[in-house]
């Protein structure tokens, strides 16, 4: 198949640190071209890819210093134009820019498989319950559930080359959470639960200018020697605290779509404790690779209990259930039956 995989151009494909869906672009690409498609990638100019990479921009927009980065920003609107002004060029269009892409994808006339990456809101539900062409892939049963009248192709959990990512079989007892600090995360909630039991925490996690109020309100009056924040880590180095760490917190406030973080622990033998949010309930599995709890008393039972956890079961369930060739095998079977009339 002829392939065009429409990534943002926020951060570099694959992301230099922070960015899952860059991340997932980037494993889906290359998992193509391994199996012997030919594939394009729209996306910044610095990306690394065995695709034909078509560009607007030389770099990621996060290292030119824009102020708008994500969204409905001019070159993100010309990279989304690019692609489809090509889409002649292609059997199948992939687009992971949903929503801002949508109307564009709704009068394609090349087939589009729309993966959305974020949440579905209150704000963005009537959008894909009116412009019904695109076929909209979820990635988890919970960020389908409130959308029920859009053109659903299927949930395709997310996957990554769980074989590379380092195993740790000696924890060395930190608490450790991962991603980004702001309140939909919990990053506070982390703390409290590390205050409580009186172990080291390490919050490995990017700081957007937009959340810098919530961090001096919240987060930095409680830095210390035992509460440490190391900045924004790439990905040898968070690998490496996912495999040294007791356990990994994910205490989301929100209903977070899937959650990149818990795979990748779980990948490095990491036990996962997480509130019953959102995807959270459908990436771990209690009792076997952590624990899945409601409230923060629920967390601080649990990290008590993390002894009882295998890290090599935490392993084991990674590499079988979110494994790159897992996922790109799932969106094969979606590419084919839409194309399937076509062929036929």
């Amino acid at each position: 198949m002829k392939i065009a995989q429409i990534a943002p151009i926020a951060e570099r494909v694959p992301p230099k640190k922070y960015g899952g869906t860059e991340r997932i672009v980037s494993t889906l690409t290359e998992e193509f071209i391994k199996r012997g498609h030919e594939v394009t990638l729209f996306a910044s100019g610095d990306s690394i890819t065995k695709a034909k990479l078509e560009s607007v921009f030389p770099r990621a927009l996060r290292e030119a210093h824009f102020k708008d980065i994500y969204g409905t920003n001019n070159w993100s609107l010309l990279n989304l134009g690019l692609a489809y002004e090509l889409q002649d060029d292609f059997d199948i269009i992939h687009d992971h820019l949903a929503p801002i892409s949508m109307p564009t994808a709704n009068i394609a006339t090349t087939p589009v498989v729309m993966t959305m990456h974020g949440p579905f809101t209150a704000d963005n539900r009537r959008i894909f319950q009116t412009l019904r062409t695109p076929h909209i892939v979820t990635i988890s049963q919970s960020q389908a559930y409130p959308v029920p009248n859009m053109n659903h192709a299927g949930t395709v959990h997310h996957g990554l080359p769980m074989a590379n990512y380092p195993f740790g079989e000696e924890p060395e007892g930190y608490l450790l959470i991962v991603g980004r600090i702001c309140m939909e995360k919990g990053t506070h909630l982390a703390i409290e639960v590390a205050v409580q039991l009186d172990k080291p925490l390490i919050i490995a996690a990017k700081l957007e200018s937009t959340d810098r109020a919530y961090f001096r309100e919240y987060v930095e009056p409680r830095l210390s020697d035992r509460i440490r924040w190391v900045g924004e880590v790439d990905e040898e180095e968070r690998n490496r605290l996912m495999s040294k760490a007791d356990c990994l917190l994910h205490p989301v406030t929100w209903r977070e779509p899937f959650g990149l973080v818990i795979i990748e622990a779980m990948a490095c033998g990491c036990p996962v404790v997480g509130f019953n949010r959102g995807a959270v309930a459908e990436l771990i599995e209690t009792g076997k690779t952590g624990f899945v709890v409601e409230d923060i008393e629920g967390m601080i039972d649990a990290v008590q209990s993390i002894d009882t956890i295998s890290r090599a079961a935490c392993r084991e369930h990674a590499l079988t259930n979110f494994s790159v060739e897992r996922m790109a095998a799932e969106y094969e079977e979606i590419y084919k039956k839409i194309l399937s009339p076509k062929i036929e």
